[in-house]
């Protein structure tokens, strides 16, 4: 019987193409540890890893099973840098700020590959990104970028696209123009999770699935997660729930968090006579609500698109996802989907990651605003390297910045939605 995740719609395309999803156990009983951990996608399993390789005693908990959030189930995409490009940061934050953080980033890039090379976990890497421009005044800014990451920045892999060379790329003439990116590429995020928990347990992490996390407090020095089964305790704990964070958990998180529904559909394999990517790259476009997509190595196209800011399923996921597939491809007309699904991308209001200590011992981290599959990976292993003593790189995060989305716990989402809305009606100007 195919798993239905309990927390995001649909049966995803790479649920159905993963040989082993191994199972862990349901947490019962209380225990104690050195760290507990709440959350098991990329930045809870990685940590955990981290820790257990470094024979520190850790409990993982999670409400559902390993990948059934976004790390699971997300457009597998690598990029390059932060959500922000670094000309931007630098406006922001100054130029030695910008650097630091584009450097991190294109460490957590050689971390995830490094790693997924020593656990011998087949991700299916495929190099190559295209991001492409869906308005014609755009031409100067792409133009700027390329050269900004190439002198400024030490990152020779990126080259302008005219239209012509964007429209051979994709196979489309949809775009105006757009950037290649031949230093990052795409992979299956559920291979990487599940390979990840493998490598985690191998080391000695103990990890509980279906264990929701109810509350979390601080009493006689000691970290207390009641879960519904029994009551973990530990000297340290990082709160890893990102999009998925609830208020009664952890408040002051979920203010800061707020989860955007993202879908993802995947179609039969492509007529090979049709060109679409015959370079394999990924690609994302220049819209505020993004669409992003890629040709799986076994020739179907995976594309995602269609955003909802609340935590409502919308309705016939899979025709609104084929009316933009169609948009981009035409020829794709007749086109078949096989499997449609979504899940909650953790988002900040500056579209930052989010480093802070809610209590004494208790980190939490998320929000990586769609740049999660490099960044929440690498979040995991500096968490674990800074109890080490081995690096601060985290405390660049700690030290940004990340207020709380207006309105309050009862008018933050209706507001959130409005805006988010009016920038989404922007890209059709």
């Amino acid at each position: 019987m195919k798993w239905q995740s309990p927390i995001a719609p649909g049966l995803s395309w790479y649920q159905a193409t993963l040989a082993e999803r191994p199972t862990y156990p349901q947490l019962d009983g209380s225990t104690s540890a050195d760290v507990i951990i709440v959350g098991g996608g990329f930045t809870g399993l990685q940590a955990a890893y981290q820790l257990a390789a470094d024979g520190v005693d850790v409990v993982l908990v999670d409400a559902a099973r390993f990948g059934d959030g976004a790390s699971g189930r997300n457009g597998g995409q690598l990029g390059t840098g932060q959500h922000w490009w670094p000309e931007e940061m630098e406006h922001k934050l100054g130029k030695a700020r910008s650097l630091a953080f584009f450097r991190m980033a294109e460490d957590a890039k050689s971390h995830l590959l490094d790693f997924a090379r020593a656990q011998k976990i087949d991700i299916d890497f495929t190099p190559g990104q295209l991001s492409v421009a869906h308005k014609r005044n755009m031409e100067y800014t792409y133009r700027h970028h390329a050269e900004a990451l190439a002198e400024r920045y030490d990152y020779p892999h990126l080259s302008f696209m005219s239209k012509q060379e964007t429209a051979e790329r994709l196979g489309s003439s949809h775009y105006y123009c757009g950037l290649r990116d031949i230093g990052t590429g795409h992979i299956h995020p559920l291979k990487l999770l599940a390979g990840t928990a493998k490598a985690a347990a191998k080391a000695g992490a103990r990890l509980y699935e279906m264990t929701k996390a109810l509350n979390i407090d601080r009493a006689d020095g000691r970290i207390a997660v009641e879960t519904e089964r029994g009551t973990i305790t530990a000297d340290r704990a990082l709160i890893a729930c990102n999009g998925y964070i609830q208020e009664h958990l952890e408040p002051k998180t979920a203010a800061k968090i707020m989860p955007i529904r993202s879908f993802i559909a995947a179609t039969t394999r492509l007529p090979k006579a049709l060109k679409i990517l015959p370079g394999c790259e990924s690609v994302d476009d220049s819209r505020f609500v993004v669409r992003y997509f890629r040709k799986a190595p076994t020739g179907e196209l995976l594309f995602g698109g269609r955003e909802v800011y609340s935590a409502d399923d919308p309705k016939n996921v899979s025709k609104h996802l084929h009316r933009q597939i169609v948009q981009v491809y035409p020829q794709l007309a007749d086109i078949d989907i096989t499997h449609a699904w979504g899940g909650s991308v953790g988002i900040t209001l500056p579209r930052r990651p989010l480093v802070d200590e809610i209590m004494p011992g208790v980190t939490s981290i998320g929000g990586f605003s769609g740049h999660g599959v490099m960044l929440s990976n690498y979040c995991g292993k500096l968490y674990a390297d800074e109890i080490a003593g081995r690096s601060q790189d985290l405390g660049l995060y700690r030290d940004l910045e990340i207020p709380a989305f207006p309105g309050g716990e009862r008018l933050r989402k209706p507001l959130l939605f409005l805006a988010l809305t009016w920038f989404a009606l922007r890209d059709l100007i």
